[in-house]
């Protein structure tokens, strides 16, 4: 349902798979590791002209609910530590936390992911806040310090302050190039 879901999004607005062709569009991708170190899963990235489509591919993660947001850091290197190094999320205008805040979001806000029983997520995400390398006004996931994904314990309630009641970071995933 969340696959077909976000399908009949991106087709709306024009960007369906068949019409993203991987020769005419910037590519990143990520792969993710949970506190433990573990592998995860990974993501596929593509830009389009209105944003960018964010194929998740995940495993072996608790079921439930999850927050998931584009970190201003492109460094998983702490699990331990719980992902910190990674950073807030990316927003470079300082805006408030949340898809529901009137003055939000910020660029590193996306949807909910539903983790299934059997520890998987596929599924499509699209964001038209980011861009890979910075294409019209949106920041840049590709900048210097690189950016990360950043999936948490709890859901996003999309209004709290910082993180809309997310809770700690459980698996994280850095963005690099495909290209």
């Amino acid at each position: 349902m969340n696959r077909i879901l976000a399908l009949s999004i991106a087709a709306a607005l024009g960007l369906a798979a068949g019409s993203v062709h991987a020769d005419d569009h910037t590519q990143a991708s990520a792969s993710f590791i949970d506190r433990d170190g573990n592998d995860v899963g990974t993501a596929s990235l593509v830009e389009g002209p209105n944003g960018v489509i964010i194929d998740l591919d995940l495993h072996d993660m608790p079921a439930g609910r999850r927050a998931i947001h584009i970190h201003s850091v492109g460094t998983c290197e702490d699990p331990d530590e719980g992902f910190v190094a990674s950073g807030g999320h990316l927003n470079p205008e300082g805006k408030q936390h949340g898809l529901m805040n009137p003055d939000g979001p910020d660029n590193g806000d996306l949807p909910n992911i539903i983790v299934l029983e059997d520890g998987s997520v596929q599924v499509e995400l699209f964001t038209n806040l980011a861009s890979i390398h910075g294409a019209g006004d949106r920041p840049a996931m590709l900048d210097d310090d690189g950016a990360a994904f950043v999936i948490h314990q709890n859901r996003d309630d999309h209004m709290t302050q910082p993180i809309g009641g997310a809770g700690p970071r459980i698996a994280c995933g850095v963005i690099q190039s495909a290209d």
